[in-house]
């Protein structure tokens, strides 16, 4: 068999050469003109395999990857090209910035020079941290920069660090009114409600909802756009929920409730708006109905990876400020404590810690936590604990220990938080619960020390409302209470020379009687008489023996007059009114009286006669041929008789003292014997 022919060698053809490096460039520019981002990434990638370090290329790569929303991707270029000579942090940063490492971006920064785009990116970043003022002075620096819409940022800033009052001021320097822009007027609405002027926030909402179409945004240009009327729910949702928290803080409660409860059911809104309405909804149905909300609440919270075991859901945790995320966990926490969920609370509390560091939230609600299962005094510790390490935070804290002790009976340890708050340790308010709590743990030095430092503060004060008057009198108070005259007359005697208080010459007056009977006269003189005491002789009143005894008959007696005359009184005064009778009843002819016992039960009555028992129902009807013994004796037959009538009162004696049902075991007596003794 003759071998088979070999297969001729074929001829590789060479392969196309790429196209020019300029038309590959113009091909890319076309794209991203057109917004064709996936292919401008397509083309950089030609130009890369042509040129690998172009840096025109790579950038150009890593914006179409932006703008397509590949984050991870760009970081993977940006980790791929570290060696080039092409510097890509700021777009690092940003990526950073888009995934929630915000101190990760924030560093990547630091090698950047301070442009107006990277000190945009800086505010940004600075404000998702929730470090509102540096945030703000950043702002500030870029005013001169002509940067769009920078007064939108600039006003949400100014709310968020509680300084809505300024918002009003800086539009005004900016020369900007607040109804230029959708976002302006919203945010400018949010100033307002900071400032609780509900009202005005209210109609600008409004204003902001239904605005013209020229230069603004609002429902009749998204209409005009010929978007779904779902589509323009969702861009509108923002406002929606804002007009039912304005109803909220207004105290319409029912028209809040609906509001969220609409929102939430169409869920027609964005992730961040559906967000708030849920936890404002929770807070308004308080512990009523706990399931339900906390179902609601668990739509927002997931179980996290890694070193964060708990998290917010739908990219929650990039959209919601620092604040709100913690409102979220802390309402989370208070839900589970009503609902008895003691194991789900401290393991979420135990994670607070790591998530919020800069917040007092988490150490209040570990307390409340322990509160809840009756560990008051291991609260009290945590709670003191974090005062001495944080002083700048221990207003709070001092205060959530101050109400804990108090409620768990340690008036002492109470008092002395209360003691540590600088601020408010001599404010009335203050001063009166310290010295209560002082007293009720029966240290009425220490009381009476606060006191003092109280009144020496207020002497030293400038205030035009002070407040030493007020702590005088009741610390003079205090001190006559408990058996100390002297300093309570030296107090009087002091608020009579620097005020000339009526009320204080009487408290000086009856406090100087006990210790100091001439200062007492001499102060006595200073007070006026009263009309129609001119004609009493004090001294033959003294002389007297006193009033007598009016014997307890008398008083009686004119106790007796009294009543009568007062009841003769009453006698007059009563109207006499005709009486009414019913429909067509004639009182001329009355009829015959009814009868007086027709109230009573018909047993009762003295008409009532009990029925004749039927004697044929007692008749014993045997099977034929039974045989009735008979008992020829009369003896015999009177001793039955009497044994039966024995035992019927033997039993109507135990069934009265017993609800137990007697068995007929006993045959009654009956003419039946004797019948058939005539028969025979």
């Amino acid at each position: 068999m003759a071998p088979k022919p070999k297969p001729k060698p074929t001829v590789s053809s060479p392969s196309q050469p790429p196209p020019p490096i300029e038309d590959l460039f113009t091909s890319l520019n076309l794209h991203i003109q057109r917004s064709q981002f996936d292919q401008a990434v397509k083309v950089a990638d030609q130009i890369l395999l042509v040129a690998p370090s172009d840096e025109d290329a790579i950038r150009c790569k890593v914006v179409a990857l932006i703008k397509e929303d590949r984050i991870d991707d760009v970081l993977s270029v940006i980790q791929a090209s570290h060696r080039l000579p092409v510097d890509l942090s700021f777009f690092k940063a940003y990526c950073l910035y888009r995934q929630n490492k915000l101190d990760e971006s924030l560093e990547s920064l630091k090698s950047q020079e301070g442009t107006s785009a990277t000190m945009l990116l800086e505010s940004q970043i600075l404000y998702r941290l929730g470090k509102m003022d540096a945030c703000i002075d950043i702002y500030q620096k870029l005013q001169k920069s002509k940067i769009d819409s920078l007064e939108i940022n600039l006003v949400a800033g100014l709310v968020s660090a509680g300084r809505a009052s300024d918002v009003q001021g800086m539009l005004d320097a900016m020369r900007v009114k607040a109804t230029s822009s959708f976002e302006l007027a919203y945010n400018t609405a949010c100033s307002l409600i900071e400032r609780s002027k509900y009202k005005d926030a209210e109609q600008l909402l409004l204003s902001a909802r239904s605005w013209l179409t020229r230069n603004q945004v609002g429902q009749e240009t998204l209409m005009e756009d010929n978007l779904a009327d779902d589509d323009i729910e969702i861009e509108l949702a923002p406002i929606a929920v804002q007009l039912a928290y304005v109803q909220q803080l207004l105290g319409n409660t029912p028209e809040a409730m609906e509001a969220y409860t609409g929102i939430i059911n169409r869920n027609l809104a964005d992730e961040s708006s559906l967000a708030v309405a849920i936890n404002n909804l929770v807070v308004l149905k308080g512990p009523k109905d706990i399931s339900d909300s906390l179902r609601k609440l668990d739509r927002l919270i997931e179980k996290g990876n890694g070193s964060q075991r708990f998290q917010l859901s739908n990219g929650l945790e990039s959209k919601l400020s620092p604040k709100q995320r913690e409102t979220i966990y802390a309402n989370r926490v208070l839900l589970l404590l009503h609902s008895n969920k003691m194991d789900q609370a401290r393991e979420l509390v135990a994670a607070l810690p790591d998530m919020f560091a800069d917040s007092v939230m988490p150490v209040l609600l570990q307390a409340a936590v322990l509160v809840r299962e009756n560990k008051s005094g291991k609260a009290e510790e945590i709670l003191g604990q974090f005062a001495e390490k944080f002083p700048d935070k221990a207003k709070v804290v001092l205060l959530a220990r101050a109400q804990v002790a108090a409620a768990a009976g340690h008036p002492q340890i109470a008092a002395e938080s209360l003691s540590k708050i600088a601020d408010i340790q001599h404010l009335p308010a203050t001063v009166a619960t310290i010295v209560s709590l002082k007293e009720r743990a029966g240290d009425i030095d220490g009381a009476e020390a606060v006191f003092d430092s109280a009144i020496q503060w207020w002497s030293n004060s400038m205030t035009e409302d002070n407040k030493r008057t007020v702590i005088m009198q009741e610390a003079a108070s205090f001190k006559l209470k408990h058996g100390r005259e002297k300093e309570a007359a030296c107090l009087y005697e002091e608020l009579v020379k620097s005020h000339k208080s009526l009320q204080a010459l009487i408290g000086l007056v009856t406090t100087a009687a006990r210790v100091d009977v001439d200062k007492a006269e001499a102060y006595e003189k200073q007070l006026k008489p009263l009309p129609g005491l001119k004609g009493v002789d004090v001294e033959s009143l003294e002389r007297t023996s006193g009033a007598k005894h009016m014997q307890s008959v008398s008083h009686v007696e004119v106790t007796e007059a009294y009543e009568e005359s007062k009841n003769k009184d009453k006698a007059k005064k009563k109207r006499k009114r005709k009486p009414r009778y019913p429909k067509g009843f004639d009182p001329a002819n009355p009829g015959p009286p009814p009868d007086p016992e027709r109230w009573l039960p018909k047993r009762e009555r003295s008409s009532y006669r009990p029925k004749r028992k039927d004697k044929r129902a007692a008749q014993v009807r045997g099977s034929q041929g039974a045989v009735v013994r008979e008992k020829h004796e009369a003896t015999g037959t009177d001793t039955s008789s009497a044994s039966i009538s024995n035992s019927k009162s033997d039993l109507a004696t135990t069934s009265k003292g017993s609800s137990q049902s007697v068995a007929p075991s006993q045959s009654k007596p009956s003419s039946k014997s004797s019948k058939k003794k005539s028969r025979k």
